[in-house]
């Protein structure tokens, strides 16, 4: 069926467990040629990566300021990636959002991936912002000066890959070791820190982000499974973290440059 088939207000969203972090590139690209070939629609990928840390195209050396052999000790991978922005990391409990879809205004699609988070935590009573007005290094979204959610996209041909991250309730440690964001003083939160571990798990807050994403696009969702988007292999999601689990969770820095 072409794309022509279909009703052009769709927006497929497939929910996906745990994804190795190079099976998710691999599978973006694959998807990304599909939709140029309009194969498919407009579609989000939602899902959770193993502890991985990930160098955007404008991170530096001193980003990582360890040697490789502590990451690998901590059981970090390390990947170089296309997308824009700096290092980031990426771990189960955070919620990952690739949108492999049309785009023709890279800034505008930034905006409205921070609008549609912005949106989201709302409904978890977290009060955020985006801060466009400080700089390319501040894209993402803030609890006040505290960063829950980070952006990196590539476009090619026309077609998006990479989006956005959100910390719900993954290890913010981390974190720590490194240069987030290029910005040696940050502050990573989550909305299990920001809530006391009062707030919803990972699966309740990954429907949100849905629906706030296709609402943002004034698109209607249209939930589809992976065997639908032809993915042979997915992994389930980790169990839910235990409420000490979530009350151990503490505030950290990133180490200064």
């Amino acid at each position: 069926m072409s794309l022509t088939d279909r009703s052009p207000n769709d927006f497929w969203v497939c929910h996906m467990g745990l994804v190795p972090y190079s099976d998710g590139i691999a599978l973006q690209e694959t998807l990304r040629a599909r939709r140029q070939a309009e194969d498919i629609p407009d579609t989000l990928l939602l899902l959770e990566h193993p502890p991985t840390y990930t160098r955007g195209r404008r991170t530096r050396a001193d980003e990582l300021p360890f040697p490789a052999s502590f990451y690998q000790e901590k059981g970090i991978e390390l990947h170089e990636t296309n997308r824009g922005g700096r290092l980031t990391y990426h771990g189960p409990g955070q919620l990952i959002g690739y949108p492999i879809m049309g785009v023709s205004d890279v800034i505008g699609h930034l905006r409205t991936m921070e609008q549609a988070i912005v949106s989201a935590l709302a409904q978890v009573n977290l009060s955020a912002r985006a801060r466009p007005e400080d700089g390319p290094d501040y894209t993402g979204v803030w609890v006040q000066d505290r960063k829950i959610a980070s952006l990196g996209v590539h476009i090619s041909r026309g077609i998006s890959t990479h989006g956005f991250a959100v910390n719900v309730e993954n290890d913010l440690e981390p974190f720590s070791w490194v240069i987030a964001c290029g910005l040696p003083d940050v502050s990573m939160t989550s909305i299990a820190l920001e809530t006391g571990g009062a707030g919803e798990h990972l699966a309740c807050f990954r429907k949100r982000i849905a629906h706030s994403f296709c609402q943002a696009h004034g698109r209607r969702q249209r939930l589809v499974t992976p065997q639908r988007l032809g993915i042979a292999t997915t992994r389930p999601a980790r169990p839910a973290p235990s409420r000490a689990q979530l009350n151990s969770i503490q505030p950290t820095e990133a180490v200064p440059a």
